[in-house]
């Protein structure tokens, strides 16, 4: 038996309880691994409140979370990796947990702490799928919504390095670390409409929404194209005629061997806000849904 985070009915992050557990075992292609840590993402407390409940029905117990990195301890037939191996990758059956499943684990590089190689699965794969839906041609502008978030900040390196001159909308405390990333960075709140046009006097030609922050009305008009405005964050989005986006669980696939390879060369940086002891993954959950967290929150069994 071992011990991991679970959870028996939707609710507040006081549904979470740490639990004894069977030890998983891997199957064919998988791995297990001893895990160092697990990153908290906002698809884990969706699910746990029962908001995701008809796309991703529980079966109960649940152990949540998406992303992991640890050293292998077992392998399955036909695993593309080695006991004693450090590895990260997207978890089969939950993550929080002091033992965990891999179907397809990445070697991590030395060179990458625990906190960030667990931190570069969901929110990496998320910014490398949405910037490839909105195909923003080098030399265009695009703008992102809470730029100053996990998935936002992996946005907005990753367009710079495309070519693509960006403005991202954050908060005060946000602003300098943005800019360092090659962002024109902009305060978020009432009256961000004309500080994105001063911002970016040529216009704005595509807009990236990853606050859910009631934006999208305003992103519309200044693209003068609903085509052109994605979110990953706001329910209302069919209500404009914006395209919402929404991953599953272990699709990071090709995007994260690039992630992998950019961070681990100090050219993509993934702020991890703080980390708790795997028994306090309610306290991260309460943490992250209070906006008390800024940047990644981790658990490290």
């Amino acid at each position: 038996m071992s011990q991991a985070i679970t959870f028996s009915e939707y609710g507040a992050p006081e549904v979470l309880r740490l639990s004894e557990v069977t030890v998983p075992e891997p199957g064919p292609g998988q791995v297990r691994i001893r895990v160092r840590a697990a990153s908290v993402n906002p698809l884990d407390m969706k699910i746990r409140s029962g908001l995701l409940a008809g796309t991703y029905p529980a079966r109960f117990p649940v152990i949540p979370g998406l992303d992991a990195a640890g050293v292998v301890d077992a392998v399955g037939e036909g695993a593309e990796a080695a006991v004693g191996d450090e590895v990260l990758g997207a978890a089969v059956g939950g993550a929080y947990a002091e033992y965990a499943l891999l179907d397809r684990p990445l070697a991590k590089p030395g060179t990458l702490s625990w906190e960030v190689a667990a931190s570069l699965v969901t929110v990496g794969e998320t910014a490398f799928r949405v910037l490839g839906q909105l195909d923003a041609p080098a030399g265009r502008t695009l703008l992102v919504h809470g730029a100053g978030g996990s998935v936002g900040t992996v946005a907005v390196q990753l367009a710079v390095a495309r070519g693509l001159t960006v403005v991202g909308t954050a908060g005060e405390h946000d602003l300098e670390r943005l800019t360092a990333l090659g962002a024109v960075a902009v305060r978020y709140g009432d009256g961000w409409v004309e500080r994105v046009e001063a911002a970016a006097p040529a216009g704005v030609d595509f807009v990236l929404d990853a606050s859910g922050a009631g934006v999208l009305a305003d992103s519309v008009a200044l693209t003068g194209d609903s085509a052109r405005v994605l979110t990953i964050a706001d329910m209302s989005a069919a209500q404009h005629g914006v395209r919402f986006s929404a991953g599953g669980t272990g699709q990071a696939g090709e995007a994260l061997p690039e992630l992998v390879r950019l961070a681990s060369a100090g050219m993509l940086t993934v702020p991890v806000g703080r980390t708790y002891p795997l028994a306090e993954a309610a306290r991260a959950h309460s943490d992250l849904e209070a906006r008390r967290t800024r940047g990644k929150a981790v658990l490290l069994p």
